[in-house]
């Protein structure tokens, strides 16, 4: 979900247990789940890896995360108060931290806090576990897109997003959301 691991990598039981301190019966539970959710793939070989997702993927993805981050955020509003925006201030000051040392893993990592924070509030975790599944798609490939962004600021709509909250304003929360997780993905398709 961070893009720890790079589009296209293998994963081995042992590696997976030897890292996470586990024996191999976790390790093969947690692929198969990762590979139901597609967080992962695996060939009629038997190879386990992290997906390499082509433009229509991608695509479809960034639609998903459109559709739902965007109603999220909108069932969030009501529920945003000076706390939440505090968080979200300093989840993303962290953000700028991260990218001012060049650390794609917790770029991303604090990324998706961002956007779980904000989305915790709208208390519906049926959407929200929908959205975790798509970030799990996308980790790998959101690694190798914060390669080609080279940022040097934070997110411009992460600001967008905390004046609308701030301001109570629907519309324009729900245009930063949705300008926000489809612009990057943008990069990647063509």
């Amino acid at each position: 979900m961070h893009g720890e691991i790079a589009p296209g990598q293998s994963l081995t039981l042992r590696g997976i247990g030897a890292d996470f301190g586990v024996s191999m019966t976790p390790a093969r539970e947690a692929i198969r789940r990762l590979s139901a959710e597609g967080a992962l793939t695996m060939s009629s070989s038997g190879r386990v890896s992290t997906p390499e997702l082509n433009n229509e993927r991608i695509e479809e993805l960034a639609a998903l995360r459109s559709l739902l981050e965007v109603e999220l955020a909108s069932r969030a509003l009501p529920r945003a108060h000076i706390a939440l925006i505090d968080r979200l201030q300093s989840i993303n000051a962290r953000v700028a931290e991260d990218i001012a040392r060049q650390d794609a893993v917790a770029y991303i990592r604090r990324n998706l806090e961002f956007h779980r924070t904000l989305y915790l509030r709208a208390q519906a975790p049926a959407m929200l576990a929908m959205a975790e599944t798509v970030w799990l798609q996308l980790g790998p490939t959101m690694r190798a897109l914060y390669g080609r962004l080279r940022r040097k600021d934070p997110p411009h709509f992460h600001r967008l997003i905390i004046a609308a909250l701030k301001a109570g304003d629907e519309p324009s929360l729900r245009l930063a959301v949705r300008s926000d997780v489809t612009q990057g993905l943008r990069m990647l398709v063509g």
